[in-house]
């Protein structure tokens, strides 16, 4: 079965096509007009979705040497994410599906992300623990089966990805600040400036980095704007320190309660080098194997979408005209 793939849940608009073997189009359009706003403006990222959906849709034809005829499946984020960048893309899928009499079936962002390990990893099969980490989402999830899955721990607060955002906006270091703080951090000392580590109470998996956030603004408000500068590179490091100390050991030690020898890594902060390496080499004093996607793969794309709804389609999942976007929606 041919599956189109649309993701529109927050500022990528994103088409992937998928078989059930290979992935045969991948298409990520991402918006630069939040840039010059430090962040996403959900009004704009609406619009842009509009313009383009369906570009994006014809290219990832292109890419794959199909016709929109030969699509069999039409698979669509319907949340968590922006309600109006959403609706976009549900709209769209809703159309499509109806135009061409083939089955439509809704997919959680979050399970998306998921699947994109899948698509790196072929042979990969559960039971594992994924760290999902981005701009929107901090989650632990214990992946029983394919489709069963239980959410160990989230965020209370501010996920990772958006905690980066905020202090690369605090640091002038632009939008998004994650590749900003990196780059920055590899020529500074991660332990020159002891921010906290919010592991809460003992046997928790949740986390919160709203009190890391606020530590890293009080520094600077109590530093000259002379010494702020010159230590940027410190300032970076430690505070990514301070983010991949609790997001590994949280995750180590779900995979550990959960008995698993197998843990991957999804979402737009996987893609952080220092994390990768913190986790593989912890992973390796454990005995776990640590898997996570390409770069592209860890973005918002609708490759993971298409390879969702693959599966949700062999399970018999189908979804009516009456989908709805559910902003806020769960996993488990």
């Amino acid at each position: 079965m041919i599956v189109l793939g649309l993701e529109t849940s927050c500022d990528d608009t994103s088409a992937g096509i998928y078989d059930g073997r290979d992935l045969l189009a991948n298409v990520v359009s991402t918006q630069l007009v939040h840039r010059q706003f430090g962040g996403v403006v959900p009004e704009l990222a609406s619009r842009a979705h509009i313009q383009l959906v369906l570009p994006v849709i014809q290219e990832s034809l292109r890419e794959a040497g199909l016709s929109v005829s030969d699509i069999e499946g039409l698979a669509v984020t319907y949340g968590p994410g922006l309600a109006g960048s959403l609706l976009v893309g549900l709209s769209v899928a809703k159309g499509l599906a109806l135009a061409l009499n083939i089955p439509l079936t809704g997919i959680n962002h979050l399970e998306g992300h998921i699947w994109s390990n899948r698509l790196a990893h072929p042979d990969l099969e559960p039971p594992f623990v994924v760290l999902i980490a981005s701009g929107g989402h901090t989650q632990i999830v214990f992946v029983r089966q394919w489709g069963q899955y239980t959410v160990m721990g989230r965020t209370r607060d501010d996920a990772s990805g958006e905690a980066f955002d905020k202090v690369g906006k605090l640091l002038e270091l632009g939008y998004p600040g994650g590749p900003a703080i990196e780059k920055l951090a590899r020529s500074g000392d991660a332990c020159a400036i002891a921010f906290p580590r919010a592991f809460l109470e003992e046997g928790s998996f949740d986390f919160s980095f709203s009190g890391l956030k606020t530590a890293v603004l009080n520094w600077v408000r109590n530093a000259d704007a002379e010494t702020v500068q010159s230590r940027l590179p410190d300032i970076a490091a430690s505070f990514q320190e301070a983010v991949v100390d609790v997001l590994v050991e949280k995750t180590i030690a779900a995979a550990r309660y959960s008995g698993v020898s197998r843990l991957v890594m999804a979402g737009g902060v996987a893609v952080n080098g220092r994390l990768r390496n913190r986790m593989a080499e912890r992973g390796a004093e454990e005995g776990m194997d640590v898997l996570w996607p390409t770069p592209q793969l860890c973005t918002d794309n609708g490759g993971m979408i298409a390879a969702a709804g693959h599966a949700s389609f062999a399970r018999g999942d189908r979804s009516d005209l009456m989908l709805s976007p559910v902003p806020s929606l769960n996993l488990s």
